[in-house]
């Protein structure tokens, strides 16, 4: 393999790796009707998804809403996500071939999600079984992306400096992400955001489908 100048690439988990909308969207109005506030639309949830859990369904309540809507519309969340996560979730077609390709090719392939912990890797493993070298979720001692901790804490837990890192996502968080870690982006097309939008948002490096991946990195 040619310019291999990186090793370890971390991918996104929720428009990057993962179709996740519509199981999110029912979950979320799952909570919202249970406590009597208005649902929401596919579209709407589309553009509320990013930044975690809490701030999903922050957002997606009303704006007058009290720190008690929220618990009570967050813990109904939670408890139906658990159990109906990979209800209609997907895994984008030809990212497993890709992700694959690149670990033959010696790279450390990984995840970092703003989902909770346990759900990104239970995820991980129903999609992808074995495929992905580690899975980090959301942690109470980290902060969510696009904070760096995600990102820090596994180069350093694989002991890999961050100018051989890349992070591949779909979305702004994902590129605010990769400049708050001082790593190369890479955006995804057929994530929750498209191309333009990426491009709007200071992106430059794009690849509109998954199998391009392979090629894009090698040539970095």
């Amino acid at each position: 393999m040619k310019n291999k100048k990186f090793d370890l690439l971390v991918f996104d988990m929720d428009g990057t790796i993962l179709n996740t909308l519509d199981d999110l969207l029912d979950a979320t109005n799952f909570g919202l009707k249970k406590n009597g506030f208005p649902e929401r639309t596919f579209e709407e949830v589309k553009w509320m998804v990013g930044r975690g859990m809490p701030r999903l369904i922050h957002s997606a309540l009303p704006e007058n809403h009290s720190e008690e809507d929220f618990e009570k519309v967050y813990k109904d969340f939670l408890e139906y996500y658990g159990v109906h996560a990979a209800d209609k979730t997907c895994a984008y077609e030809g990212i497993a071939e890709a992700a694959k390709i690149l670990k033959d090719e010696g790279y450390i392939i990984t995840v970092n999600s703003n989902k909770n912990d346990k759900d990104a890797v239970a995820l991980a493993e129903e999609y992808f079984p074995g495929l992905f070298n580690f899975v980090l979720g959301s942690r109470p001692e980290m902060e969510k992306k696009p904070a760096p901790d995600g990102v820090n804490f596994i180069s350093k837990k694989y002991g890999i400096d961050i100018s051989k890192v890349i992070y591949i996502g779909d979305s702004d968080v994902d590129f605010q992400t990769a400049q708050n870690s001082k790593v190369q982006f890479v955006g995804c097309h057929w994530g929750f955001r498209g191309a333009d939008f990426l491009k709007e948002h200071g992106a430059d490096c794009i690849a509109m489908t998954p199998l391009e991946l392979p090629s894009i990195i090698e040539n970095l």
